[in-house]
């Protein structure tokens, strides 16, 4: 994870890398540039770089609004070794191997979430040599982002980093829309108390089992379908 003012110093770990015979990809959140957000987009870097920045290189780009064939060209392109670095977007999270590709930089890291950034990040390190994945990202932003984009250093277990992720964003609500924020649980957290929840679950389905008929087995199912909360399951 790096900011702004090491720029210049991951442009040369780019030509380094060529210069070993390996390839480059460089990862954009957005395939033009917009109003609304000042983030850097795949088609004008794509210009910058092959143009002001590596005009000795051959540099492709690839993104979602292309037409099949002309994708899949530029992917048999990169994977013959006929282009050093491929500017994308996250069109190549999944299902591309390239073992030459050894380095991986993602611009504006901040605004990817981590399970992307844990699919991209496997696009490299799939041959023989070391390989790099390097997060640009701008250290103004909130301290989450940081926090968010720490976990992505600190681990490269897959599962390790979901839970995290799900711990910082929230689940948003289980049965409802919200896919983040804070629970709805008063009590419980499905993440800490995972577990407990579990067992519980297992206790109060065994018990229903064994007392079917019993009166604390009618009262509960009243109060479940009278109680909006409780059929929710808010109140964890």
């Amino acid at each position: 994870m790096v900011g702004e003012d090491k720029r210049e110093g991951v442009y040369q770990g780019i030509k380094r890398e060529i210069k070993l015979g390996r390839q480059v990809y460089i990862v954009y959140p957005l395939i033009e540039e917009s109003e609304k957000l000042d983030l850097k987009a795949a088609t004008i870097m794509y210009d910058d770089l092959r143009l002001n920045r590596f005009p000795q290189y051959t540099v492709g780009l690839l993104h979602g609004k292309m037409k099949s064939a002309d994708k899949e060209e530029i992917m048999r392109e990169f994977v013959a070794g006929r282009l050093d670095i491929l500017v994308s977007t996250t069109v190549i999270e999944v299902g591309v191997d390239v073992p030459n590709a050894s380095l991986m930089i993602i611009e504006h890291a901040e605004r990817f979430g981590l399970s992307q950034l844990h699919q991209l990040r496997g696009r490299v390190g799939r041959g023989a040599d070391q390989s790099f994945c390097v997060l640009l990202t701008d250290f103004k932003k909130t301290a989450v982002a940081k926090q968010r984009l720490g976990i992505m250093e600190a681990t490269s277990d897959g599962f390790k980093i979901a839970e995290k992720d799900l711990e910082i964003r929230g689940q948003g609500e289980i049965l409802g829309t919200r896919q983040s924020g804070l629970q709805s649980f008063k009590i419980g957290n499905i993440v800490r108390d995972l577990d407990i929840l579990i067992a519980a679950r297992s206790e109060a389905e065994t018990f229903l089992n064994e007392h079917p008929d019993s009166e604390a087995t009618r009262t509960m199912i009243r109060i479940a379908r009278t109680d909006k909360k409780v059929r929710l399951g808010t109140i964890a």
